[in-house]
């Protein structure tokens, strides 16, 4: 099996190379982009202006929702036919180039790209190897938003610790506000654990990838989440970050992706809320780094016309150009390069001030072989403690092993 992968991906290239030796002949690149409509419009007009400046290559960026992406992309790969150029959860590459069904972009220079995204997200993206088969596209974080108005009812002040968190849901109880906190992205989920989990000092794994979840930072972080839940009345049921506000939630944990349709959804909370950094732990204020991945398949019969438009996502035109029209269709949109967050943002300048201090200590999802299929039974284990149907050690013992039964 493994001569067979290597054939066909010798194969492979020797169509790619003889393809991009003709660089006259008009090209179209097929652009599998994971999101919505919008974002897709979005790098549409990346590949816009990509091919203002190379007539003859045309890029066509197509919309896969999140809820079938993996399975379709996964299929591509597995069958080796598909897209030139795919986008997708920061890991997916990983997994896919694991398979021989991506380009390592070393070989073509993109490692460069290194010195412009954040370090953070950079490791996750890059294989334990160090194999390149994808780059950060973009990047999503958390906020703590918060109802003005009612905090200042309860004569309380943003929380900036876990302690003064905890702190303040008792003040909000105590002044009668009967929702104090939610969480919106994350919630019952992994990726809000990550968060508790780093701010205690911990990881998912190792430098070296090695499961790591048995230890006493994990069962403190776990412990915290669980204590938000079990004791302090967060809701185990999700509401999304800008309803939870609209319906009386003084606090909610949720994605840089509500900050800009607020006051045009919800026009009643204008001047009512504003956002925060979320509340640092004891080992500090980490805060989980979302987004995307792209890459190039090894399947592609353009693999070096390919590899150029992904450098060109990181130009400062294409990012003007994809910000532009982000703003226009008011949707969220933050760079992988950390030096465009606040300049040149689509945010308001006080919200971008957020997002950049936030992923300024950042970590994102580790690119450890396994993850991707450890996650979703990790998340049960997590929820098994939040539920009260295990206490936090044997779910992180249960957690662990998991993982190390994906590891390989």
């Amino acid at each position: 099996m493994a001569v067979l992968s290597a054939a066909c991906a010798t194969s492979g290239q020797t169509q790619t190379q003889q393809a991009d030796q003709n660089t006259n002949a008009p090209v179209t690149l097929s652009f599998w982009s994971t999101g919505g409509d919008d974002e897709t419009a979005t790098f549409q007009k990346a590949a816009d202006l990509y091919k203002q400046k190379h007539p003859n290559v045309t890029v066509k960026v197509q919309t896969l929702s999140w809820s079938d992406a993996y399975a379709k992309l996964l299929a591509a790969a597995t069958s080796r036919s598909g897209p030139d150029i795919i986008s997708g959860g920061m890991t997916w590459t990983i997994q896919f180039g694991v398979k021989g069904a991506m380009v390592d972009l070393r070989k073509h220079g993109l490692d460069s790209l290194k010195a412009q995204a954040l370090p953070a997200q950079w490791e996750s993206a890059i294989s334990p190897d160090g194999s390149v088969f994808g780059v950060p596209l973009d990047m999503s974080t958390l906020a703590l938003y918060y109802r003005t108005d009612l905090l200042e009812q309860a004569k309380v002040e943003p929380p900036k610790t876990w302690e003064e968190l905890t702190a303040a849901i008792g003040k909000l109880k105590a002044a009668g506000i009967k929702k104090p906190y939610s969480q919106d992205w994350g919630n019952l989920d992994w990726i809000g654990y990550f968060n508790y989990l780093y701010q205690a000092g911990g990881s998912f794994y190792t430098a070296d990838c090695k499961p790591s979840l048995n230890t006493p930072q994990a069962e403190q972080a776990l412990k915290y989440w669980v204590d938000l839940y079990r004791e302090h009345g967060a809701p185990t049921a999700t509401v999304e970050g800008a309803d939870a506000l609209d319906t009386g939630t003084a606090m909610v944990v949720a994605g840089n992706w509500i900050a800009k349709g607020i006051d045009i959804n919800k026009p009643k909370l204008k001047d009512k809320w504003a956002m925060t950094t979320i509340p640092a732990g004891p080992a500090g204020p980490t805060t989980f780094i979302g987004g995307r991945a792209i890459g190039v398949t090894s399947f592609s019969k353009y693999v070096q016309t390919s590899t150029d438009f992904v450098k060109f996502m990181y130009s400062d035109e294409a990012i003007t150009a994809i910000a532009d029209e982000a703003r226009k269709r008011n949707i969220s949109y933050i760079p992988p390069r950390p030096d465009k967050i606040v300049n040149g943002s689509v945010f308001a300048p006080e919200q971008a001030q957020v997002f950049e201090t936030a992923i300024k200590a950042g970590k994102a999802a580790p690119g450890c072989p396994g993850w991707d299929e450890s996650a979703p039974d990790v998340t049960k284990q997590l929820q098994s403690a939040i539920l009260g149907k295990a206490d936090v050690k044997t779910a992180l013992t249960e957690a662990a092993k998991v993982m190390e039964r994906n590891a390989g």
